[in-house]
């Protein structure tokens, strides 16, 4: 499945409900003071809305990726008018003094880090004026994160292997994809080095055990993708084969993960895992023809949760259609 100017225009109305909207919200800080006690907006007026920090940076993720594939989209323009209003260079410098903030050195680690670093990634490969005026004014921002993602990496002992944010692949992937467009070569160095110190000796991935209850990402598949990454195809295909070889079983498969409640924000974190399983598969499919059929998985999985993401009563509503939208571009690449 690919991404078309229809689906496009319907997933386009999930970050613009969202990204203006300040409440409610989960602010997940460390109150130091009084003067930590402020409003969403004003403790971070880019990225105030869809109910948490990281979620407002996907949903602008959301509105460039979109705006980038489809110039035509029917709310380019208030796309454009958000985008600009917040992401200007004094609200990024508020962004920028918080995570410099005392008790924030490690607010949003890794999964808002890495978002914030796609974010930053996708306007780097669009190219329109109002791109280049966004990524100057995220830089300082983007290369804070990108440091500290290294420095995080390297004292790191022992990788976090959950099917929620703190995953350390998700957040590898993400920050590798933004190392190589930007050309970050300490960023991308430290992630091959430490995706190999931590990944290279695992085997028999128990993909079985997956997806816990609450999961929105798939740890053995995330893992993977990682490693699709950064080994050379020598090094990985032997690599995967010990990792998880029954990917190579034409007759393989995965039931997509069940949601029996749409209304629960936890239980809507399975049609996450369908998402993001999606796109790992089509990474690790991608160019070889031995893992093609993991395309006809993914697709799979993607056609179960699409249909359900734009609903008043949905409880994913706030960030998952950039799951979905991540998942149908990476779909575009697979041979």
């Amino acid at each position: 499945m690919e991404l078309n100017l229809a689906q496009a225009n319907n997933l386009a109305s999930l970050p613009l409900h969202c990204a203006e909207m300040e409440y409610p919200n989960k602010l997940n800080n460390v109150i130091g003071s009084d003067e930590d006690l402020r409003s969403p907006k004003e403790l971070h007026p880019a990225f105030y809305g869809c109910f948490d920090w990281h979620s407002a940076v996907h949903g602008h993720w959301s509105m460039v990726s979109l705006l980038k594939q489809f110039p035509e989209l029917e709310e380019a323009p208030n796309f454009r008018r958000i985008l600009k209003q917040h992401l200007s260079k004094e609200n990024i410098s508020v962004e920028l003094a918080y995570f410099h903030g005392k008790h924030n050195q490690s607010w949003e680690r890794t999964y808002g880090w890495a978002w914030l670093l796609k974010l930053v990634e996708e306007l780097h490969t669009w190219d329109d004026p109002l791109s280049r005026e966004l990524e100057e004014n995220l830089q300082p921002l983007a290369q804070l994160l990108a440091q500290r993602f290294v420095g995080f990496l390297n004292k790191l002992q022992y990788p976090i292997r959950v099917g929620e944010h703190p995953n350390t692949a998700f957040g590898m992937n993400f920050a590798y994809d933004y190392a190589i467009a930007l050309d970050d070569a300490s960023l991308k160095e430290a992630i091959i080095r430490n995706a190999k110190r931590f990944y290279l000796k695992d085997a028999a991935c128990p993909i079985d055990w997956e997806p816990g209850g609450f999961d929105f990402l798939s740890p053995c598949l995330e893992e993977a993708a990682l490693m699709r990454r950064v080994l050379k195809p020598d090094e990985f295909d032997p690599w995967l084969d010990l990792f998880l070889p029954q990917l190579a079983d034409k007759n393989f498969d995965m039931e997509t993960g069940i949601v029996s409640d749409r209304k629960d924000g936890k239980m809507v974190h399975l049609d996450g895992v369908n998402f993001s399983r999606a796109w790992n598969l089509f990474t690790i499919a991608q160019g070889k023809t031995r893992y093609k059929h993991l395309q006809n998985i993914a697709n799979k999985h993607i056609q179960y949760s699409l249909p359900n993401l734009v609903d008043d009563d949905y409880e994913g509503g706030h960030w998952l259609g950039s799951f979905a939208i991540y998942a149908l571009n990476a779909g575009k690449y697979v041979e």
